[in-house]
């Protein structure tokens, strides 16, 4: 297990109250990176810097972090450390960015696709039910695309495909209908003017239903489901042999993606020759053949981490580590 070095890390996070947030799966990231001192890693998902912090504790003076973030928030928790690059990008330019500085493979990466605490606690942001403000949800600002925007052009199908297929709620179909007949009388700019407008079609506990529309749109809004697909892809041709992929997930759309791909090597369905019986060579061998989830104690100092999803794949070569 992670040494003391992240203990101490861990508390000095949860006894502090203005914190972004509290990393998620912290010790368990640690020791599924197999961090080397003089390593070069990636943290897809800066946030507020807690994950990031840690390996740093692991690296010496010649290795070196990258951070990745879209949030411009989230830059001014970067460390003052020589060793860290922080690119204001989404992770889906992963290797992109990476080769623009130089570095052709790393030793290991990290995604956090969690949303953070600093997110949803900021109102203006409009990703949590709690506050009233525009109906916002884009991770990075310089987009144009706002759920206010889905809610508004988006046809009755396209509502009910995305309703039912990025936050599986039940009745997806008659939400679609509501909203579709809702906008025609007024608009649906904010928060509370959306759930005024779709009130009726609320089943079972609607902090829970609200809490899967909001997952639908905000997936929608950031294309999360397609940006983790083109994160994966890239991973094999990135990482050095033996290097390590870390990816924490919160939902079961993101953890099915990720179990599949690191599985096959492929994001598409992979089928055995039919002469042969052989399927392509893939080249990521599973270390997690079940995700790793909360400790007890995390779950009681880290309500986040509730639903979180470690998953781990290393690169091998020719079928050997």
């Amino acid at each position: 297990m992670a040494n003391n070095k992240t203990s101490i890390l861990i508390n000095q996070l949860t006894e502090n109250p203005v914190e972004y947030h509290i990393p998620v799966l912290l010790n368990e990231v640690i020791d599924a990176l197999n961090i080397k001192p003089n390593g070069i890693y990636v943290d897809c998902t800066f946030g507020g810097g807690g994950h990031s912090k840690a390996i740093l504790n692991y690296l010496n003076k010649d290795g070196r972090l990258i951070v990745f973030d879209q949030d411009e928030d989230a830059k001014v928790n970067g460390p003052n450390d020589d060793r860290v690059l922080f690119i204001p990008q989404n992770f889906k330019h992963l290797q992109r960015f990476l080769r623009l500085h130089k570095i052709l493979e790393v030793d290991g990466i990290l995604a956090d696709l969690g949303v953070s605490s600093h997110q949803f606690d900021e109102a203006e942001r409009g990703f949590s039910i709690r506050f009233d403000a525009d109906l916002d949800m884009r991770m990075d600002k310089r987009q144009s695309l706002t759920a206010a925007n889905v809610l508004k052009d988006f046809t009755e199908q396209q509502l009910h495909k995305m309703f039912e297929q990025f936050g599986e709620v039940t009745n997806a179909k008659t939400l679609a209908k509501t909203i579709a007949q809702q906008r025609s009388i007024a608009s649906i700019k904010t928060i509370n003017e959306f759930k005024k407008a779709i009130h009726t079609a609320v089943k079972g506990n609607p902090q829970k239903y609200f809490a899967q529309v909001f997952q639908a749109l905000r997936i929608q809004v950031n294309s999360e489901l397609n940006v983790l697909q083109d994160l994966l892809q890239q991973i094999p041709s990135v990482l050095k042999t033996g290097g390590r992929a870390a990816i924490i997930t919160f939902h079961s759309l993101e953890d099915r993606i990720v179990k599949n791909f690191f599985k096959t090597g492929s994001i598409t369905e992979v089928e055995e020759d039919d002469v042969y019986g052989t399927k392509p060579f893939n080249p990521l061998s599973i270390i997690t053949k079940k995700p790793i989830t909360a400790s007890e104690n995390e779950l009681k100092n880290n309500s986040r981490s509730r639903s979180a999803k470690l998953r781990v794949a290393e690169k091998i070569i020719n079928g050997r580590k």
